[in-house]
């Protein structure tokens, strides 16, 4: 539902429109008021204040129509923070992340490096305006640029870590836009590492999802993905119920797997494609096994495996002779056909059925986060954790 703006936004909007009218020569001032429309002036009384000469035809201007007017003025000259302003606005009426998330993730920058393959201060210039931005928390009798004040505890001092300038930024309060913008910049393969990369992408998204978003591949430079923020899928109306039923018939194994697989349908839908099709040999296997089928089922592929259990609960079309249960089963068993046929002969898309010895609890959230903070664990370091040779 469209929301109209707020007094205090039409407000903040009309000052910032004057602010970038007025940031032009006084005697070009005139112009561009006219060229928006606005009543014509003459130039000694802009000269006199080119802010009141603007502040005073756009308080003219309709609620109705400023919206209009910021994005004829946008459409030819910057402003960050007239788009700041008009962006504010116009995403209070679509999908939105919450605070928490927006926190949350700008807790992520606080304990490593926000890129790699650059250096952070041409980092943070090409997203905003850092040598004209003054700092909001100015020390008494000095006036500098966020630029200056970056440079000052980042290098000079070395006493603010991402967070701090980020806070200093203002990226917290930002437009919903730009703070979509430093995510996707944050991910380029321009500032991170393939493996850094990998990683951030995926832990962003552990906490996009909430609100329906996440970082998706776009486009790829030289091979490398290169990532944007869009809507995605919160999940199927269904979730819930097959959740529910699959942790209750096991919790360990099947309903753990599912979980897995839902979890990567944003960040890995390859991925998540293997584990659908390892979490139906899953349950074939269990099936057979509560049966009391005596075959050797760890050798059979999926389709062999649903052949098995088809005929163990008559679900095969040739065990029916109604046409109707005939299509249907025999969809059925195409469905099944196809997803094996995804990731056939994959090693990590079979399971090894219900007769298993225990798995050790496997380390991939301690990895993932490790290099995420640190770069990647050496090879040799790996094969230590997870008992590999």
């Amino acid at each position: 539902m469209k929301r109209s703006p707020s007094p205090a936004q039409l407000k903040e909007l009309r000052h910032q429109l004057a602010s970038a009218i007025s940031d032009a020569k006084a005697y070009n001032v005139p112009a561009i008021c006219t060229g928006l429309g606005l009543h014509e002036g003459d130039t000694d009384e802009a000269m006199r204040s080119r802010y009141k000469y603007a502040i005073s035809r756009v308080t003219e201007v309709p609620a109705a129509d400023l919206l209009s007017v910021v994005r004829t003025y946008l459409a030819e000259n910057e402003h960050f923070a007239l788009s700041e302003a008009l962006a504010k606005i116009e995403e209070a009426s679509g999908p939105t992340i919450t605070d928490l998330t927006r926190k949350r993730i700008i807790d992520l920058y606080g304990e490593f490096p926000v890129c790699t393959e650059q250096e952070p201060i041409e980092f943070f210039k090409a997203l905003w305006p850092i040598a004209t931005m003054l700092e909001a928390d100015q020390i008494p009798g000095i006036s500098r640029t966020l630029e200056e004040a970056i440079f000052q505890h980042t290098v000079r001092n070395y006493d603010w870590d991402n967070k701090d300038v980020l806070k200093a930024i203002g990226l917290p309060a930002m437009s919903q836009r730009q703070f979509f913008r430093f995510l996707a910049a944050s991910v380029h393969p321009m500032a991170q590492n393939h493996e850094r990369q990998a990683v951030m992408v995926g832990e962003i998204n552990e906490h996009l999802k909430h609100d329906g978003f996440a970082l998706k591949i776009v486009k790829r430079i030289s091979g490398s993905p290169v990532y944007e923020v869009q809507t995605a899928q919160l999940g199927m109306p269904n979730d819930e119920a097959i959740t529910a039923s699959l942790v209750a018939f096991n919790p360990t194994d099947i309903g753990a797997r599912w979980q897995a697989a839902q979890d990567r349908r944003l960040t890995d839908p390859s991925g998540a494609i293997t584990l659908s099709r390892t979490l139906l040999e899953d349950v074939c296997k269990w099936i057979l096994h509560e049966a009391g089928d005596t075959s050797d089922a760890d050798k059979d592929e999926l389709p062999a495996l649903y052949r098995k259990l088809a005929k163990a609960m008559s679900l095969a079309p040739d065990d029916h002779t109604e046409a109707i249960f005939k299509q249907i089963l025999g969809g059925c068993s195409a469905i099944v056909e196809g997803l094996g046929a995804l990731r056939n002969k994959l090693s990590d898309a079979h399971s090894p059925g219900p007769k298993r010895a225990r798995p050790m609890s496997r380390p991939c959230g301690t990895c993932r986060r490790s290099i995420w903070r640190n770069g990647p664990i050496p090879r040799r370091d790996m094969e230590r954790a997870t008992g590999g040779g």
